[in-house]
């Protein structure tokens, strides 16, 4: 999400901080009555911490289409053929414009940071702010997986094209993304002064690599021409495995809210955000057709991997153009963008629940930090454990293979990652159809159009994920993954907030002064 197609921990950091004591305040009040007293919410704000005005246009563009741009999921939508470019356009215009509206409006109604979270927290209430806020991070729990099975599809083109076949063992792809996994660990627990160096060659790395992969694709359509047809654009007969492709696009088109994470530091947000939205939208969507056309160019659809589709490409078309050497040193460029992108959503995506057992709505240890280092330990290895322990289950119980591994996992991280964005454009419509309703950045019938556009979008995006993909084996086992897991996390959701929330509120007041 960013976000690389998912790149940044400020991104993640300030989903459940934001406005840090106002969630628990309210929630103490719903909790326990309207008698019990709270302490001054302005107050509190007064002695938040102001943070610089430091980001201008040209900094968000670039920042939108490292957030937005997903390199990883491209050649999992373009194994479904040439139709999936209209899923594109039709994703921009239905899906990806929406939401740059709900973006621009939302932070112009509710500035600050905390984006989708602060948002469902402001129009639905609490419990529906911290749910908004967990499915952003628990699908990070499945996304984060995937992104080290794909660095195994993308390393082992290090070693040479013969090794590639080591990509599909399941106890070569566990060993090395366990120790991948362990790496990243180790580099977030020391702290960002030290592991953020691979998150920025991870924004870096991928924004090139999209860059030279669309480039050799011009160079080889220019002197040799493509296979390519106008057939090749065309609904399939069977279209269920294109289906799928639908709710993944979706998936990669996510990434404008960043800017709301980041409010208190847009120099003059009114007139800088919308400008900056239209141009990394327009970068990022031309990047996204581009390389899948590419792909399409470079690979039969038929023979497009998920996890290799983007070296088998740059492999292909390098041989034909004569610069076959490059696939190494490519490979190896990509492979630490990949690690990158798994070490900012790791040490990101990891505030939520250190911040979140801080506040008491999950376990208290989970808010522990690390007496050296100063980082929140407790929470890394949480996150980075269960991570490992959904790749396990995939490989161990179900029988899938890597490729569908990845499949099962995506899909599943899609589904949670779409719900937030429920609430975003279910915000719009609300505030549009208050009787007191007063314009901000949009007039009420660009804010409906919007808000039913990307509502019912986001809706049909999650319900097309429990269609299988192509590489999905048994559709028994993938339907009882997709419907379990959304079950599990969304049960999860409820409890830790009922419960703990309730269990803060009692000691809340259990500490407070006698009334007189």
């Amino acid at each position: 999400m960013s976000p690389s197609g998912r790149v940044g921990t400020s991104r993640l950091t300030h989903l459940f901080c934001a406005r840090p004591s106002e969630p628990s305040l309210r929630s103490e009040e719903s909790l326990l009555g309207s008698d019990v007293a709270i302490p001054n919410a302005a107050v509190v704000a007064a002695d938040a911490p102001h943070l610089k005005r430091v980001l201008g246009r040209r900094d968000l563009v670039l920042l939108f289409v490292v957030a937005v741009f997903n390199l990883n999921v491209v050649p999992s939508i373009a194994g479904n053929g040439g139709v999936t470019v209209w899923l594109w356009v039709i994703s921009l215009l239905l899906f990806f414009w929406p939401q740059g509206i709900a973006v621009i409006e939302l932070a112009h109604r509710y500035p600050g940071e905390g984006g989708v979270y602060l948002w469902a927290k402001e129009v639905f209430g609490d419990f529906h702010g911290f749910l908004s806020g967990w499915c952003y991070w628990t699908n990070n729990m499945m996304y984060v997986p995937t992104v080290m099975l794909y660095f195994v599809g993308v390393s082992v083109f290090v070693l040479g094209p013969a090794q590639a076949g080591l990509a599909a063992s399941k106890s070569f792809a566990l060993a090395a993304s366990l120790a991948l996994l362990a790496v990243l660990v180790v580099l977030n627990v020391v702290g960002l002064g030290i592991g953020k160096w691979i998150n920025n060659v991870g924004g870096l790395g991928t924004l090139i690599a999209g860059g030279l992969l669309i480039i050799l694709g011009v160079t080889v359509w220019l002197r040799f021409g493509t296979s390519v047809t106008a057939a090749d654009f065309r609904i399939p007969a069977n279209p269920r495995f294109v289906l799928n492709s639908f709710g993944v696009i979706c998936f990669g088109l996510v990434g404008l809210e960043l800017a709301s994470v980041m409010g208190d530091e847009i120099e003059n947000p009114l007139k800088t955000l919308p400008g900056a939205v239209a141009w990394g939208g327009i970068f990022s969507g031309a990047l996204y057709i581009g390389t899948t056309l590419t792909l399409l160019v470079a690979v039969s659809k038929d023979q497009i991997s998920v996890l290799q589709g983007i070296v088998q490409a740059v492999s292909r078309m390098s041989a034909r153009v004569g610069i076959g050497w490059i696939i190494a040193p490519f490979a190896l460029m990509l492979s630490l963008s990949i690690a990158g992108i798994g070490s900012a959503w790791l040490g990101g995506s990891a505030r939520i629940p250190f911040v979140a057992g801080l506040d008491s709505y999950m376990p208290d240890w989970l808010g522990k930090i690390h007496a050296k280092y100063a980082t929140p330990y407790a929470a890394l290895i949480v996150h980075a454990t269960v991570s490992l322990v959904l790749v396990v289950i995939n490989f161990s119980f179900t029988g899938a293979g890597v490729q569908e591994t990845f499949q099962k996992l995506l899909s599943l991280a899609v589904v949670l990652q779409l719900i937030p964005f429920l609430y975003m454009f279910g915000a719009l419509l609300r505030i549009a159809w208050q009787k007191s309703f007063a314009p901000g950045r949009y007039a009420k019938g660009t804010l409906i159009i919007a808000g039913l556009s990307g509502f019912l979008t986001t809706s049909l995006g999650i319900a097309l994920a429990f269609f299988p993909a192509q590489e999905i084996t048994s559709l028994f086992s993938y339907e009882v993954w997709m419907f379990g897991g959304t079950l599990a996390f969304l049960g999860l959701a409820a409890f830790f907030f009922f419960v703990y929330g309730r269990r803060k509120a009692a000691r809340k007041l259990a500490s407070a002064p006698p009334a007189l």
